[in-house]
């Protein structure tokens, strides 16, 4: 019974950290602003669930907008499938794990069961070909936007650490099932008959058929604390690597923008001053009026939690890098980086407040500007480029115009080219020098 309490030990010493960190997770996520009430389709609204319920099962369980490049597709596809139906095996562990028991579930479910785990070795054969492919990909072919200046460092190392421990379940999935089946073939106690599984039947035979039968215990035993090591290890290194996306994806595709993508949100503060100043009877009041005022962010408490939860599921894949046409042209901007560094400095203001045991963000002296330059939020077009090719809708074009706001509305700053449309717009309400008044424009 010693395997029970051990077990149970590391399982609760797993989850305690994993939840610890995704706690903090929460919390840094919701530093952000509270979208507004009376914008319910906007992103991070809550409006028409049908829709949004439709993108998530479309698009994050799906994987929709992967197959616009489908040869990486197919690939994550067999990782993503093999992670799905893997949780049928993992499920059982956890039973025995608990019970001190062996392949509970197989015995009760005879050839069905059988059927199952045959899939998902198939599965898992597909998974590590991928995870090799992936490895090449990066590592060999070096494909260019794997190998872009955001990509120097931690967040390369992250993407490789990952696929190793990929190939690492593997190796404990098919070290547990391969010996298994050849301890069953020798009638073995505590190892029930379950068939033969499609890939261990003859892969365990040809690796371990002349192996002992206490070796073959060690060996299925270090296959089995293999696969749900990895598993805990993996569990809790989520939360500081972009494979976060594994859980996040769906609620942030649930909360994804559904207007055009072309719309830009407008400004309460700005709709409440034009509407006094055209109707001041009608013109709402403003929920603080001692409130300072303040136009687009500067900061990460200043972004809506929608803006943070899209930092924390960026997978980093590039795509919206290699479609910007800012960065093709050899412009310093990447989408990627702009949700990679609001990630950062979330962290970091997290960081700040665990250091000073506080429940509020601390002042640092810091902002957003220190992690992205002005030249980078310049360079964008507002194209939507990045948002229509980001495969679980993330959205950093929002967050360059919440920049690009506060920057001109709040520091009176900008590009001096930017300049002459400003006046434009302020003096004749138009984007060009037309010295004739607008209202006039009908008379043309």
């Amino acid at each position: 019974m010693l395997q029970p309490i051990i077990f149970a030990i590391i399982t609760a010493a797993a989850f305690y950290l994993a939840g610890r960190n995704f706690l903090k997770i929460r919390r840094n996520v919701l530093l952000g602003k509270e979208v507004p009430a009376d914008v319910p389709l906007a992103a991070g609204g809550r409006g028409n669930s049908g829709e949004r319920w439709r993108n998530t099962f479309l698009i994050a369980f799906g994987q929709q907008k992967m197959f616009a490049r489908p040869i990486p597709a197919i690939f994550h596809f067999f990782i993503y499938a093999a992670f799905l139906l893997t949780q049928i095996e993992l499920i059982e562990i956890f039973l025995d794990g608990f019970t001190g028991g062996h392949r509970l579930i197989g015995v009760s479910l005879g050839g069905f069961y059988t059927f199952v785990i045959s899939f998902i070795e198939i599965l898992s054969v597909l998974a590590f070909v991928a995870t090799v492919v992936f490895l090449v990909r990066r590592n060999i072919l070096r494909i260019g936007r794997f190998h872009k200046p955001e990509m120097k460092g931690w967040p390369t190392k992250d993407a490789n650490l990952i696929l190793i421990l990929e190939i690492l379940l593997l190796i404990g999935i098919f070290s547990m099932n391969g010996a298994d089946q050849v301890l069953q073939s020798m009638g073995a106690e505590h190892y029930p008959q379950t068939g033969n599984f499609l890939v261990s039947s003859s892969l365990g035979p040809a690796m371990f058929g002349g192996m002992s039968e206490g070796a073959l215990h060690v060996v299925e035993r270090f296959g089995w604390w293999l696969h749900i090591l990895v598993v805990y290890g993996f569990l809790i290194y989520l939360s500081i690597s972009k494979h976060l996306h594994i859980i996040l994806a769906f609620p942030n595709t649930y909360f994804a923008k559904l207007t055009a993508k072309g719309e830009v949100a407008n400004m309460p503060e700005i709709q409440r001053e034009v509407a006094s100043m055209m109707n001041p009877e009608a013109a709402a009041p403003a929920a603080d009026p001692e409130a300072e005022l303040s136009f687009g962010a500067n900061d990460v408490t200043k972004l809506s939690w929608k803006n943070l939860l899209d930092a924390y599921t960026c997978t980093e894949c590039g795509r919206c890098t290699s479609v910007c046409p800012a960065n093709l042209t050899g412009k310093k901007l990447s989408p990627r980086k702009i949700m990679m560094d609001v990630r950062d400095r979330v962290e970091e203001v997290g960081r700040n407040m665990d250091a000073a045991k506080s429940t509020t963000p601390t002042d640092d002296s810091k902002t957003l500007f220190d992690y992205i330059s002005r030249e980078e939020i310049h360079a964008c077009t507002s194209c939507n480029a990045c948002v229509e090719a980001c495969p679980v809708l993330i959205d950093p074009l929002d967050i360059i115009l919440q920049l690009r706001r506060h920057e001109i509305l709040m520091e009176s700053a900008g590009p001096s080219d930017w300049l002459p449309l400003f006046n434009s717009l302020e003096n004749s309400q138009a984007a060009w020098a037309v010295s004739t008044e607008r209202d006039a424009w009908k008379n043309f």
